[in-house]
């Protein structure tokens, strides 16, 4: 067939085609997006009105909540509402959109993480240089590219999303708009067009993960030259970045970085990712940090004495 320039639409196939389980994904995925918003924004508002969190890996962590309410948004949304919807239609540019926004969001989040993990490497492994190199000024300039970075990113997967060409069904087995499943549906020959989404997300998600590993591995063993409280505080800070770091990496290298095959359990792996792990983040880092919990107290206690006053 002859490549197609007139489609206009997509039809997302969703999660599932069964009209009760769509019920049950309308529920599930609105108490985790309520949920998403919630924790991200509690996190956002206390640290913004904490004096006691003004350390750099406060400074991350905000943008950090950022980028994953961000992120959520991107899919959940969409997700939720095609759940009651008989016919699940994204316009092509609606799904360019998505694709930028969901590659801006995620490589965002990508790079702070990297970022947090560096705060930590300098706060363990040099503390006397500590104040002089992660400075506000040099962590204002360290965001700044991280969303230059994330832009150059997002662009590049646009660019390779319009040199597609497609014939013959507009039907995508998925939720969301992504790159894999438009290539799933382009009439044109997509090796290189993998090898360059590979190139592009998997080397960037591979890279990334094994620079964390190492930097977390290296931290790790330079904590036994700490006091014994001093490493308490610092395995828990550690651990609380390697747990998201895996829940967020592993689904990512497992979609990214391999040949344009489909598994049965691709769908799941992207919902875990893009609405499960933002979810998550927030009870992790509140759950594991005396300092956040002690900070959101102190700002509930602030706002309900102020209403008691009026």
């Amino acid at each position: 067939m002859q490549p197609n320039a007139s489609i206009s639409e997509f039809i997302l196939l969703g999660l599932t085609q069964d009209p009760k389980k769509q019920k049950m994904v309308f529920v599930i995925f609105f108490v985790f997006y309520v949920g998403t918003l919630v924790g991200n924004l509690l996190i956002i508002v206390t640290i913004r009105s904490s004096q006691t969190l003004g350390s750099p890996m406060y400074f991350f962590l905000f943008y950090l909540s950022i980028a994953d309410t961000c992120f959520s948004t991107t899919t959940a949304p969409r997700l939720i509402v095609d759940s009651l919807s008989a016919k699940k239609i994204i316009s092509y540019n609606e799904c360019l959109t998505q694709i930028f926004a969901l590659h801006l969001f995620g490589c965002m989040e990508i790079f702070v993480l990297v970022l947090m993990a560096m705060d930590r490497y300098v706060a363990i492994c040099k503390p006397l240089h500590y104040p002089t190199i992660m400075r506000r000024q040099v962590c204002i300039i360290l965001i700044v590219l991280a969303w230059i970075g994330s832009l150059i990113h997002s662009t590049a997967q646009i660019m390779l999303a319009l040199r597609l060409s497609f014939c013959g069904s507009n039907l995508m087995d998925h939720y969301c708009c992504d790159l894999q499943p438009l290539l799933k549906l382009a009439c044109i020959d997509i090796y290189v067009m993998n090898l360059l989404v590979v190139f592009n997300s998997g080397a960037l998600c591979a890279s990334s993960f094994t620079i964390l590993m190492i930097s977390y591995i290296v931290i790790l063993d330079s904590l036994r030259n700490h006091s014994a409280e001093g490493r308490k505080k610092a395995l828990s800070t550690c651990t609380s970045h390697i747990i998201v770091v895996v829940l967020f990496f592993g689904p990512c290298i497992f979609m990214y970085t391999r040949p344009p095959t489909t598994f049965p359990m691709d769908k799941m792996v992207a919902v875990f990712y893009t609405i499960g792990t933002p979810f998550l983040n927030p009870l992790i880092y509140t759950l594991r940090n005396a300092e956040v919990k002690n900070a959101m107290r102190k700002l509930c206690h602030v706002r309900i004495t102020s209403e008691s006053k009026r």
